[in-house]
């Protein structure tokens, strides 16, 4: 585990969509929470379960025969080396609106949609899609 616990959240998703996993394992800190919080409310997962105060059970969305997986693409975008800011203006749409932005802004943490509407910017941690 390094410094950088969505980093490795996003990893993890990643890798459990490689291997058509239906669950994984993920550690449960406030910034994980948030994030998959946001991810099930946009429909991108099933659901989120609290197994213990370590760990989250994260239930991942395939569609059709083929098992394929509903996020094909998670992407850090400000990292501990380096932050990336936005204001309102000039967050970037993502697939025409089909993806999302998350960002963590003073009101907490929003996707690219929420924050334009209310008119804040932040630091622009991951787009999904």
């Amino acid at each position: 585990m390094s410094n950088d616990s969505i980093g490795d959240l996003l990893t993890q998703i990643r890798n459990a969509n490689l291997i058509k996993s239906l669950s994984t394992l993920v550690p449960n800190t406030r910034a994980n929470n948030q994030i998959l919080k946001i991810l099930q409310e946009e429909g991108f997962v099933k659901s989120v379960d609290e197994t213990s105060t370590e760990h989250l059970i994260l239930y991942l969305k395939y569609t059709g025969k083929n098992q394929r997986p509903i996020l094909t693409n998670l992407r850090r975008i400000s990292k501990p080396g380096r932050r990336i800011y936005t204001s309102y203006k000039e967050i970037p749409n993502v697939l025409g609106g089909l993806g999302i932005i998350i960002l963590s802004t003073s009101k907490g943490v929003l996707t690219d949609r929420e924050a334009r509407f209310q008119r804040v910017g932040g630091e622009v941690l991951c787009s999904i899609w």
